[in-house]
């Protein structure tokens, strides 16, 4: 069930001040406060509804799952803005408003309006995950286990050139949700991915090749269900992760970290790249003993963690 909280006198990294942010939640399994909680951050077009029938991640979590809803509270924000919350029209009307670093200060302030002071782990794929590394960040003694997974604690300049594109796609085609899709899921794909999936099959009914027909699909799904102005948000956002803005190098930030942190990468992203994550990784070393590394094996690219649940399950195991 959806649910909020109010959050109130926020001021944004930029300096604007903003009266009111209602940020909406729902929470899985045990009451909050019987068991240990794990906070699961969505991902660009994802929201609050992690599992169940219609749940993005229900291959990782529910009852008798990875993550078990049988012994954990598991607690999902809805990132303001990504349309999750009932209402016809979006209150946020600069899409430039909140970075990735707003983002995980207006969770945590959710986080003390409901009374939670420690978190079991905190886990999320993508610009999730990202939000993750920021909220480890800022609260550095609240999380056991940090689960970062096909993301960073940064956006690189591939990760920032392929939002640009997003971006002008979002601002200046004449279908722009439907557009920016077909582009987006070439970066969250392999050429690997797609000749498995497709091997230049070609469907004579709509006098076009399979992969064609599947982009246009994909467009279209996401047309009927996603805001104009929650993508061009959430696009901006996951452009605009950085740990260190403001507050020196990577290692004196992730330093302070006290959570055991758990990167995950897969193999074949080439959205966040596993070599990119190795890099975080290594300079991790040098300042934490309590970190890991881990690969998700597939061909599927950056979508591998929403897909590749056995895999993601397994890795996680000791965590869970």
């Amino acid at each position: 069930m959806l649910q909020q909280v109010q959050i109130s006198d926020f001021t944004t990294s930029k300096g604007k001040k903003i009266d009111q942010i209602p940020l909406f939640y729902e929470t899985f399994g045990k009451p909050l406060h019987k068991a240990p909680i794990v906070l699961v951050n969505h991902a660009l077009t994802g929201n609050s509804e992690v599992c169940g029938s219609t749940g993005w991640w229900n291959g990782l979590i529910g009852s008798r799952k990875c993550i078990d809803t049988d012994k954990y509270t598991v607690l999902s924000f809805n990132i303001p803005g990504n349309g999750y919350d009932g209402e016809k029209e979006n209150l946020i009307s600069d899409y430039k408003l909140f970075n990735a670093r707003d983002i995980a200060t207006i969770f945590a302030k959710g986080l003390e309006q409901l009374h939670i002071k420690n978190l079991y782990a905190v886990i999320g794929g993508s610009v999730g995950g990202g939000i993750a590394w920021e909220i480890a960040a800022i609260k550095p003694s609240l999380i056991t286990h940090l689960i970062p997974i096909a993301t960073d604690w940064k956006s690189t300049d591939w990760l920032k050139a392929n939002c640009l594109v997003q971006e002008q796609i979002l601002l200046n085609s004449d279908n722009p949700v439907h557009d920016a899709r077909l582009h987006a899921m070439l970066i969250y794909r392999s050429p690997e991915s797609f000749r498995q999936k497709f091997d230049r099959s070609y469907n004579d009914e709509k006098r076009m090749y399979n992969v064609e027909s599947w982009l246009f699909h994909h467009g279209e799904k996401l047309d009927e269900r996603f805001r104009l102005s929650a993508y061009k948000e959430l696009n901006y956002i996951l452009a605009n992760i950085d740990i260190t803005q403001g507050k020196g190098n990577f290692k004196e930030v992730a330093a302070t970290i006290e959570s055991n942190i758990h990167i995950i990468s897969v193999n074949s992203d080439g959205f966040f790249t596993a070599a990119e994550d190795e890099i975080t990784f290594q300079e991790l070393k040098e300042v934490k003993q309590n970190v890991t590394h881990r690969i998700i094996k597939s061909v599927h690219g950056h979508d591998a963690f929403l897909i590749e649940f056995d895999q993601l399950s397994e890795l996680l195991a000791d965590v869970f």
